[in-house]
């Protein structure tokens, strides 16, 4: 029997990843959209769309009637913002909003899509897991502490609402359709273009967006309830980055570390800036503070609960540059 899947976020990178994968999969996928969204990753697939809003559950109520299943990947996700309110009402007021939908709907079984960003970091930089301890205080920035918050509704729910959810956080996914692109998916394109001749000693790990989407579908058929599993793949340096990248381009790596100390001025210059224009700064006080730490992560409770598996990063970065370069970003 074909089930039905309510999925938000499926005009964004991750969010038509997993579109596509529910489709492969035989669902049927009733898809919450914005009225004024850009639905170009949705060309070519057979979604029922959902015109609506996650702040306002008037939108999308009767549409959650019916169906088994439900993925929230949907999130403002933006390193800087004008509007900290319009985030918060978004990434928090409207998890929590959907998730008492989707209870009062009958939904089954949920997959909400949190983030590494909410987890702790070690200091000594070796990989967090997700029982590293952290709280709202290490939240840095509007995106991690909204994000925090939304993950500690969800998690209040399923205690005591006994919501059927399941979380995931991705790490840094990259690969193609990431049609913003975002902030990880433009450090690849300047570096494409030979626009990043310098960098900061930081680290990330890196993904293929669809071993992300394939983690969440591993959580929907094997996680447990109130579980939270690490979707991510490799740890690597930023610099080591850059250099596949370069590699793989026939560039030159960059050879310049800059110091992050004197970088502060610098971006506090463009926060000022952005308040004025509302165009979003090439750096914030808050990247910079977040670049002090190095965001390394374990994937060893995905890999031994739900059989989960990642490619390895130069194939993710490969398919990333051959995307953008076919769709003339780079």
């Amino acid at each position: 029997m074909t089930q039905t899947t309510f999925l938000t976020g499926a005009t964004g990178f991750l969010g038509t990843a997993v579109a596509r994968l529910l489709l492969r999969k035989g669902h049927r996928v009733r898809a919450l959209v914005r009225p004024n969204s850009d639905r170009k990753n949705l060309e070519g697939l057979d979604l029922d769309l959902v015109e609506g809003n996650l702040t306002d559950p008037s939108s999308y109520r009767e549409s959650l009637r019916g169906c088994y299943n439900m993925f929230h990947v949907a999130a403002d996700y933006r390193l800087w913002v004008r509007d900290a309110d319009a985030m918060r009402r978004v990434n928090v007021d409207g998890t929590r909003m959907l998730m008492l939908e989707a209870l009062d709907a009958g939904v089954r079984r949920i997959v909400y899509t949190s983030s590494v960003a909410t987890l702790g970091l070690n200091k000594d930089g070796t990989p967090s897991n997700e029982r590293t301890p952290v709280s709202f205080s290490d939240m840095v920035g509007t995106y991690k502490q909204t994000k925090y918050l939304a993950e500690q509704e969800v998690l209040r729910l399923i205690r005591h609402h006994k919501l059927p959810a399941v979380i995931v956080n991705p790490s840094t996914p990259i690969g193609p359709r990431d049609i913003k692109p975002t902030p990880t998916g433009k450090i690849i394109v300047d570096a494409v273009r030979g626009k990043m001749p310098a960098y900061v000693d930081t680290g990330l790990n890196v993904v293929h967006v669809d071993d992300v989407a394939m983690g969440h579908w591993l959580a929907l058929e094997r996680g447990r309830v109130g579980a939270k599993y690490i979707l991510g793949g490799t740890n690597l340096p930023l610099e080591t980055i850059l250099t596949i990248i370069a590699d793989i381009v026939g560039r030159p790596p960059p050879k310049i570390k800059l110091p992050q100390a004197p970088l502060f001025p610098i971006a506090l210059g463009m926060e000022a800036l952005a308040h004025l224009t509302g165009i979003e700064p090439m750096m914030t006080v808050d990247t910079l503070r977040m670049a002090k730490k190095k965001m390394y992560f374990s994937t060893s409770l995905a890999e031994h609960e739900l059989g989960y598996t990642f490619r390895p990063a130069r194939e993710a970065i490969a398919d990333a540059i051959a995307w953008f370069r076919a769709e003339w970003y780079c």
